[in-house]
């Protein structure tokens, strides 16, 4: 149970469900920004987390783009990490059994080079039995042939019809919004059997030092993530909540609770935090933290009642004495 400033407890209900995944609240940490997802187990809360996303792992191990692979820009972060890690089976026999100990749902990040390759992917993951759902990376900006999947509607739509083949753990799509219409690709997802989509992946960036005429990145192009992307992801997920009915999971440039509390408002489901951990770890706490009593100052009771529910504006102006009295009643 949740408690205001005056240890009153706020009668809440943070949980949500995509599909069949049930979540205590909406707060994950995005893939690749919070290591393999147990290294800070005892530093935070990660037991109190919706759930952890470890970062991407692939079929065979992947040694990653050359160094530099991280620079910082104005309010974000370019990375050019190139999707490195050990490969499933050591994911599996070394990583999976210490996840499945944190108390808290884990969603598995995968990435192929082919479309046949997500599904074995997929049927590796699901044999093991310690996962709670899978994160298709079909948008990596960093990696040849793996953006690809999730700019044009048909391949989205094959990976996931794939994938949806050889498992029956709920499935998050994880889109870009470096296309035109992002509606459009979302939908493919959906109908292929996706349970929600995941908007979105960094943003396709570069970075130069003018003085040597060299890239900053050792890959040239690295992903955007921080801050600075916010306002592009928060109207793709307004842009697609508004079009179908898809539980939405939104990433980018969520730092604070009132990023969160935007996010929910314009349609996200649940929320991951990701650049964040690398400058403020923190923010995780503090977020869970305020949450009850920031979805009771809009009058709710609960996560749900929340999603969606941003109004035109002017419409405000007629419900004032609706806030008024959500305000009594607090």
């Amino acid at each position: 149970m949740s408690f205001d400033s005056e240890n009153e407890p706020l009668d809440v209900d943070l949980h949500v469900e995509i599909g069949t995944l049930r979540l205590r609240n909406p707060i994950m940490v995005a893939s690749g920004t919070f290591g393999l997802g147990w290294e800070l187990r005892h530093v935070l809360p990660v037991n109190q987390l919706g759930a952890i996303v470890p970062k991407t792992v692939t079929r065979e191990p992947r040694r990653g783009n050359p160094p530099p692979r991280i620079v910082e820009t104005p309010g974000g972060l370019l990375n050019s990490i190139g999707l490195d890690n050990d490969g499933i089976d050591a994911f599996i026999s070394k990583h999976l059994p210490v996840l499945a100990e944190l108390g808290c749902p884990v969603i598995i990040s995968i990435a192929g080079k082919s479309i046949k390759e997500f599904g074995e992917l997929a049927e590796v993951i699901e044999a093991a039995r310690a996962a709670n759902a899978l994160e298709l990376n079909i948008s990596c900006p960093n990696v040849a042939g793996g953006i690809d999947f999730a700019t044009e509607a048909g391949l989205c739509e094959r990976v996931v019809t794939e994938v949806k083949k050889r498992t029956r753990l709920p499935l998050l799509a994880k889109l870009t919004v470096n296309v035109t219409d992002i509606v459009s690709i979302a939908r493919a997802a959906w109908n292929a059997g996706a349970d929600g989509v995941v908007v979105a992946n960094t943003l396709l960036g570069m970075s130069v030092d003018w003085r040597k005429r060299i890239p900053r990145l050792g890959g040239i192009m690295g992903g955007l993530s921080g801050p600075a992307v916010k306002p592009i992801v928060l109207r793709a997920v307004y842009q697609v909540a508004r079009s179908m009915t898809v539980p939405i999971v939104a990433s980018g440039g969520i730092s604070n609770l009132d990023d969160c509390m935007e996010f929910l408002v314009v349609g996200a489901t649940a929320v991951q935090l990701g650049t964040v951990n690398f400058y403020n770890p923190w923010a995780i706490s503090d977020i869970l933290e305020g949450l009850p009593r920031a979805i009771r100052e809009l009058g709710a009771r609960s996560v749900r009642e929340v999603v969606g529910s941003l109004r035109r504006l002017g419409a405000e102006k007629n419900s004032f004495a609706v806030l008024k009295e959500n305000e009594r009643a607090l």
